[in-house]
């Protein structure tokens, strides 16, 4: 008897001590958020007619789109795999959408569309975030934020000018 309960006393000793281990496995780390995710075009002429980051898809003409996850807590080495279409004349005239010319004129423009696609790190941030803003600059560079500022205001932390040309020649 006195054999059992030794048995039995060490058994909750173990399952104590497992459960303290445990306790320290936090998934607070893995802890993921959901928030809109949002463009800025900074190229002049061009139009952004979709773009994606890590798979979730929004449309490209401003506004926000819900939703993209992002981790709670950020950590270094946290990446945004941006894709994007870009139509590089956006104001091209087109016939009207009930003409029977509209579907072969479309077809023709939108031939001339561009897919890219850029990796970049996302900044650190805070527990406030405020989704994902990806911004689309001349050469097909991108940033990314997760700034709660306006766009306008002082504070935030992406300065490129909007409307800018895109170079003749890009270098990388």
């Amino acid at each position: 008897m006195k054999r059992h309960i030794s048995k039995l006393i060490a058994a909750h000793w173990l399952f104590g001590i497992l459960c303290v281990a445990l306790a320290g496995c936090s998934t607070a780390d893995n802890e993921m958020a959901a928030g809109n995710l949002t463009s800025v075009n900074h190229v002049d002429g061009t139009a952004i007619t979709w773009f994606s980051v890590n798979g979730y898809r929004a449309s490209g003409g401003g506004g926000e789109t819900c939703c993209i996850i992002l981790p709670v807590k950020w950590r270094p080495g946290l990446m945004a795999n941006v894709e994007w279409e870009v139509d590089p004349d956006r104001w091209m005239k087109l016939p009207s959408v009930t003409s029977p010319e509209f579907q072969a004129a479309y077809a023709k423009h939108a031939a001339n569309y561009q897919r890219y696609t850029s990796t970049v790190e996302i900044p650190e941030y805070q527990e406030k975030r405020c989704g994902l803003t990806v911004h689309f600059l001349p050469c097909q560079q991108v940033k990314v934020t997760t700034s709660c500022w306006a766009v306008s205001a002082p504070q935030y932390p992406i300065k490129d000018p909007l409307r800018m040309k895109e170079p003749d020649v890009c270098t990388k």
